[in-house]
């Protein structure tokens, strides 16, 4: 992509709506490619919010790439097992997983806000402390043939303040303001039937110490407990039940509900993890905040964007956490903008080959995740599970041939 010499402060080559995993990524790989990026987020104030994530391979692949992968190390645990069990704790299957399964790379557990501001840091010393703008709310744009042309608002004089981009990218998550214009009669997400309460704990290492433990009960409780720092004992867990048919749409998603501790255990009645080295009592009553939402997702979009605007990341496909894949496919999704528009044959082109390439793969893990959140409930042998993962990993491109062919 070749970027004019602009010299106004308010334009710039691409302009990315969202300072999220994805947003950020993009920026980097973007920089790296030599091309001027502005990224513009609503909050003034980014900070280490949320709760743990895992990075699949593939996107330890790329941020590696872009020059991370010490600080990466450095931050979260590479995981080495996920131990599937029941409400008992006793093991029905266990699998090695990143390099212990012969990856390349790790999969890392990390702490979505440290990864978060770990890639902040890292655009404000390669692009500039300007680079991220704060407190700036996207309001409306207008796509032309060869520019876009932005309205936001500076969240703390009130003031409007234009921004003409050769290039509009919404990373701007699951309620994005980009894709509700490129796509304004999609109506409210779709929700799962199953709610989800997560929180964050110091609490004492358990098996290896770099071990992940999924486990279900025959009523389709599911629990997801691992430990996601190397410099603190933080340990993330993840309570899932089923309240609904699926299938319903949802407007009240509620990111930020705050959870209560008794509603978890009261799902975990009769739950006892003492085999796995876990007190999960104590686990749940020392979570200092715990949140609640509703599983959901969208259908997938045949095409993201039109002309020189398009999405990223959650904004484009948002899916279930079944699979933790989400913030690895929004990193996926970064680097492959970054080479489509570095290809040259002007900014819609680019736009379009990037869509093309990953439109399809998005949506083959929006179904696959459906479908694991479907194949994992209730008590399942050990070779069921194994057939379920090894499934998941070939649908979505995630097996250890596909990702160690990618240099």
């Amino acid at each position: 992509m070749e970027i004019n010499d602009l010299s106004s402060a308010e334009k710039t080559g691409v302009l990315i709506a969202g300072a999220g995993i994805g947003g950020l990524t993009a920026a980097l790989a973007l920089h790296a490619e030599g091309i001027k990026v502005t990224v513009i987020e609503r909050v003034r104030r980014i900070a280490s919010l949320g709760v743990g994530i895992s990075l699949q391979p593939h996107a330890v692949r790329e941020l590696t790439r872009l020059g991370l992968g010490d600080t990466l190390a450095a931050t979260g645990v590479a995981t080495a097992e996920q131990v599937y069990a029941d409400e008992r704790g006793r093991r029905r299957f266990a699998e090695d997983v990143g390099m212990a399964a012969g990856y390349r790379w790790p999969q890392y557990a990390i702490h979505r806000g440290e990864l978060q501001l770990l890639l902040l840091d890292a655009v404000r010393e390669r692009l500039g402390p300007a680079a991220v703008r704060t407190g700036t709310r996207l309001e409306s744009f207008a796509d032309g043939r060869d520019a876009v042309r932005v309205r936001a608002t500076d969240r703390a004089t009130g003031l409007p303040a234009v921004i003409e981009a050769q290039a509009l990218v919404g990373a701007d998550g699951a309620r994005s303001i980009v894709r509700a214009a490129l796509h304004a009669n999609e109506g409210p997400m779709r929700w799962s039937g199953v709610r989800l309460w997560r929180g964050v704990v110091e609490s004492a290492p358990f098996l290896t110490g770099r071990s992940a433990i999924i486990a279900n009960d025959a009523r389709n409780i599911q629990l997801v407990v691992y430990p996601i720092s190397a410099r603190r004992p933080l340990v993330n867990w993840v309570c899932l039940a089923p309240e609904a048919a699926p299938g319903p749409l949802i407007e009240d998603v509620g990111w930020n509900r705050e959870g209560s501790g008794d509603d978890v255990l009261r799902h975990l009645a009769g739950w006892d993890f003492a085999a796995l080295g876990v007190d999960l009592h104590g686990l749940v009553t020392s979570t200092p905040a715990i949140f609640e939402y509703p599983m959901v997702d969208r259908d997938p979009l045949p095409r993201w964007g039109r002309g020189c605007a398009t999405l990223l990341g959650d904004a484009a496909h948002p899916v279930y956490p079944t699979g933790a894949n989400g913030a690895s496919q929004a990193i996926v999704d970064a680097r492959t903008l970054a080479v489509e528009l570095a290809a040259g044959g002007g900014v819609a082109a680019a736009l379009t080959r990037y869509e093309e390439a990953r439109v399809g793969p998005t949506a083959d893990v929006l179904r696959a995740n459906r479908e694991m959140d479907r194949s994992m409930r209730g008590r399942m042998s050990g070779d069921s599970v194994a057939a379920v993962t090894d499934r998941y990993r070939r649908t979505t491109g995630g097996d250890v041939t596909a990702v160690n062919a990618t240099a």
